[in-house]
């Protein structure tokens, strides 16, 4: 007999959608998993719901997130934020005393495979009416490459997590990484067989494609072998994927997806969009022109879209459209500086301080080092930075420029661009206004992947063909980790890569001694013995001390971590 599940609550899905219209013509009470959905209009609600939960998987309400964690657990960035943020700051240094402190990212992930769960379910009960073949197998694609970026997440999160691919309540323990790599490929691999090879310029890049599939497949077959010592990765239904296979899924998304580099690797980033460039005096100077975030941005492979916030914060499990805006801009802004003295960046909460050995070391020659980092001595850069305010922590004089808070110029005063770019139904709260695309795959990853696993340098030089810097003249594993750092970041690259590269333990380590300043005091970066943190814990993060609570002890902790 088959189970009948009641949506109406577990269909709150719609809730986070904005579907307000759908709620009030639908009666969900005459709803369950035998008739729903039933459609293809109900099926694409369905999946903005799926695409809902994994936006505030990767941008939680208060920067406890991976893309947040992983900037300041690399050798790029410091915690930073204000003295009472110090569980940032412990967990740079492989400690915590807040064991919740990661429960809502792992309740947004959480959701985001339930819901990729109910629709790859629904797709096995045939029950959706298909205008075409094709749309049904771009929606279960969709369905199966998020429910493997969620799973790929909690793989880097936690190490070995649950993995529930049912509907049903479940207390499940932990999975290995072998199990949960092996359906990682699986969902990757299903994605990229289900979904159609349409060459881009497409509307958004805010939907899974085929080429993202591919992209991500690599990604994680590059992490998991590189981090444990694999020669391939294992498949959920048997067999393996291996480095041949993610060559070729590479060499078709660099040869036939339509994507490509963009001339000017600063049009990337909204710093230099027509409402500001002209006050911004780097902009400015180099006649800079941002591609925006549609059709003409070749260069975005997938990304989560942000909007402006309309009312309060809400919660991430609510219908409160707040969670829709781009908070990792906000949490990595500086801490409250005045705009006329900092123009064009606005203000923030202060994470993910620059570390200075990345601008020392970086050449001046390279147009992504400006481009991507502010000196703020530098008046091309702001008027007048001021050291110390609101008890900044981890000073160091450097702000990284492609995840932060920009504003324009509106009659004489200042504002984000986005409200007089988008219309002034933006948010005026300066925590809620940021619309600016989060993007988690560029096409430059893309072909420095894939000259890492070919060892071509050509590859390489394509990406530094637009930085002012030689083109190499040899492949060598080091250039190729240079270029990726260069390239990648602040983008939540740098610290996976220290992982799977066997680098982390002394890379982390040269940050101790480092000056910054604390609360407008000159001190220097003690992160203490960091090797020895990750040998306890693998660099792997602690589950939520309330989910372990809740499973009655089959749910056990991260290795490495109390309680």
């Amino acid at each position: 007999m088959k189970k009948i599940l009641i949506v109406f609550s577990l269909l709150g899905v719609m809730l986070t959608t904005g579907c307000e219209d759908f709620l009030d013509t639908k009666d969900l009470t005459h709803k369950n998993t035998t008739n729903y959905p039933g459609d293809e209009t109900e099926m694409n609600d369905l999946l903005s719901g799926l695409y809902y939960a994994a936006h505030n998987m990767e941008m939680e309400m208060q920067g406890n997130n991976m893309f947040v964690i992983s900037e300041f657990m690399s050798d790029d960035r410091f915690a930073g934020g204000a003295p009472d943020d110090d569980d940032f700051a412990k967990l740079e240094q492989f400690m915590c005393d807040n064991y919740n402190f990661l429960a809502e990212a792992w309740r947004a992930a959480y959701m985001t495979v339930f819901r990729a769960n109910y629709i790859i379910n629904a797709m096995e009960l045939d029950i959706v009416n298909w205008t075409s073949e094709e749309n049904r197998d771009y929606a279960a694609g969709q369905a199966y490459f998020l429910r493997a970026y969620a799973f790929f997440y909690l793989a880097r999160m936690f190490g070995e997590a649950p993995m529930p691919l049912m509907t049903d309540p479940q207390n499940l323990p932990k999975s290995t990484a072998d199990e949960l790599f092996a359906q990682i490929g699986s969902d990757f691999k299903a994605a990229i067989e289900l979904m159609p090879a349409n060459e881009i310029p497409i509307p958004d890049r805010v939907r899974a494609t085929k080429w993202a599939a591919e992209a991500f497949m690599a990604r994680a077959w590059m992490f998991y072998t590189g981090y444990y010592g694999k020669t391939s990765m294992p498949l959920a239904e048997g067999g393996e994927i291996t480095k041949t296979q993610v060559i070729g899924w590479l060499d078709d998304c660099i040869n036939n997806s339509g994507h490509k580099l963009l001339d000017d690797f600063r049009s990337l980033w909204p710093y230099c969009n027509e409402l500001t460039a002209p006050d911004y005096p780097y902009a400015a100077k180099n006649e800079l022109e941002w591609i925006g975030e549609k059709g003409a941005n070749t260069e975005t492979v997938f990304a989560f879209s942000s909007a402006p916030s309309a009312a309060g914060w809400g919660n991430i499990s609510s219908a409160d459209p707040s969670s829709n805006a781009n908070r990792i801009n906000l949490y990595f802004s500086m801490r409250i500086q005045p705009n006329e003295d900092t123009f064009p960046f606005g203000t923030g909460w202060g994470f993910g301080t620059v570390n200075p050995q990345l601008w020392n070391t970086w050449p001046d020659a390279d147009v992504r080092k400006r481009g991507s980092i502010a000196d703020v001595t530098d008046p091309d850069e702001m008027p007048a930075y001021s050291w110390g305010m609101d008890n900044q922590m981890h000073e160091t004089g450097y702000i990284q420029k492609k995840y932060i808070c920009i504003n324009a110029y509106d009659n004489g005063a200042i504002t984000s661009y986005s409200r007089l770019m988008y219309g002034t139904y933006v948010n005026t709260d300066y925590q809620l206004s940021n619309t600016q695309d989060l993007v988690t795959m560029r096409f430059a990853d893309v072909l420095l992947m894939a000259a890492e696993l070919k060892e071509d340098v050509s590859l390489i030089n394509k990406v530094r063909a637009r930085t002012g810097l030689d083109d190499l003249t040899a492949y060598s594993l080091d250039a190729l980790k240079q270029e990726r750092r260069w390239e990648l970041a602040f983008e939540s690259v740098r610290y996976y890569d220290l992982l799977r590269w066997g680098d982390a333990a002394t890379a982390l380590a040269t940050q101790n001694g480092v000056n910054v300043q604390n609360a407008g005091v000159a001190a220097t970066m003690a992160l203490g013995d960091v090797a020895a943190g990750l040998a306890r814990t693998g660099g792997f993060f602690p589950i939520p001390a309330e989910e372990i609570t809740k499973s009655e002890g089959v749910l056990t902790q991260s290795k490495g971590w109390g309680n």
